[in-house]
C-alpha cells in the first residue's frame, strides 16, 4: 500500500503517518526510488496508534503501549499502569475544568451585565493571587 491507501484505510492523515515515521513509531518499507510501502502490519499499528491518540494517550505513552503490544512476554500490569496513569491525568483535568466552570459561572451570575462599568468578572481577573 502507498501512503494514500494506508491513510484511507486507517483514517489517519498522510501528514500524521509521515510524522509517526519521523519519530520512529513505524518504519515503512522503502522502494529503490524512496517511496514508502506499507503492509497490513503497518496499517494495524497505525490504526492502533490512531485509537490510542483518540483516547488522549501522549506520543510517549503510545510508544510504550505499542512496544508492550508487540512484546508477547509483556505483563498486563505494565499496560494497566500506563492506562491507569492516563485515566488519573484525565480525571485531574476534569476536576480542574469543573472548578473553572464553577468559578466562571459564579462570576457570570454576579455580573449585572448592564450599562454600568462595574463588573465582578473583571474585578476577579484583576485580583492579585499572591503568586
Amino acid at each position: 500500500m502507498n501512503i494514500g491507501e494506508v491513510a484511507e484505510r486507517t483514517g489517519l492523515p498522510a501528514k500524521t503517518i509521515r510524522y509517526y515515521e519521523e519519530i520512529g513509531l513505524i518504519t515503512p518499507h522503502r522502494s529503490a526510488n524512496g517511496y514508502r510501502s506499507f503492509d497490513d502490519t503497518h496499517a494495524h499499528k497505525l490504526a492502533f496508534l490512531g485509537r490510542a491518540r483518540g483516547l488522549g494517550f501522549s506520543i510517549e505513552e503510545c510508544r510504550a503501549l505499542l512496544a508492550l503490544y508487540e512484546d508477547r512476554a509483556r505483563a498486563s500490569a505494565d499496560v494497566k499502569r500506563i492506562a491507569a496513569g492516563h485515566l488519573a491525568d484525565i480525571e485531574a483535568k476534569m476536576a480542574e475544568l469543573a472548578a473553572m466552570r464553577d468559578t466562571l459561572s459564579e462570576l457570570i451570575d454576579q455580573c449585572a451585565g448592564d450599562h454600568r462599568p462595574d463588573c465582578p468578572i473583571l474585578a476577579d481577573l484583576a485580583e492579585d493571587g499572591g503568586g
